[in-house]
């Protein structure tokens, strides 16, 4: 299969290591140009670094951290929310600490739930109105397949995903 993605904008979160780096790997290989996010900034350079150029390629990164919420979402509009517009936002966030249901605080919920699901959130709206203005978009959530079977010992992840399983179905059939 011939993929061709030069002249698209690619949002790659948790860039810096695991699916994210990969992902963003792939897509700058397909031709497009990658912003990768992350919260580790040397990471982020050391992915930089290695993405395929094309001339019309101009890949960048921003810092930014998911578990802040309010910060992020006012990060996320003046950063994502205008001048470069968006067809990919592949949103990737790494997994709350293992542990299980019956013994999480009810703040470890809350956390991942901002962390995972409200940040979600918050970059789809900073780059939605790209899309629709282009008529084309794509918005990929790396979630687990703990969504089908819970995995043992990852309270705290398996009720999440769930959450953004369920959310990005509800976003797809409205979109």
């Amino acid at each position: 299969m011939n993929i061709d993605l030069t002249g698209k904008f690619a949002l790659v979160r948790g860039a810096s290591q695991g699916i994210g780096r990969a992902i963003a790997e792939e897509l700058g290989a397909l031709g497009a140009t990658v912003t990768l996010v992350a919260r580790d900034e040397a990471k982020l350079k050391d992915v930089l670094k290695g993405l395929s150029r094309s001339k019309n390629q101009a890949h960048d990164y921003v810092v930014l951290d998911s578990s802040d919420t309010k910060r992020l979402e006012s990060e996320t509009s003046a950063k994502f929310g205008g001048a470069k517009s968006y067809h990919i936002l592949i949103n990737n966030t790494g997994g709350p600490p293992a542990g299980l249901a019956s013994d999480a605080k009810p703040e470890e919920f809350a956390a991942a739930f901002s962390s995972h699901l409200l940040a979600n959130q918050i970059f789809t709206q900073a780059v939605l109105p790209s899309m629709k203005n282009a008529r084309y978009g794509r918005i990929i959530n790396i979630i687990s397949t703990s969504v089908k079977e819970p995995i043992a010992g990852l309270g705290v992840s398996n009720t999440i995903r769930a959450a953004v399983a369920n959310w990005a179905k509800t976003l797809a059939r409205e979109l």
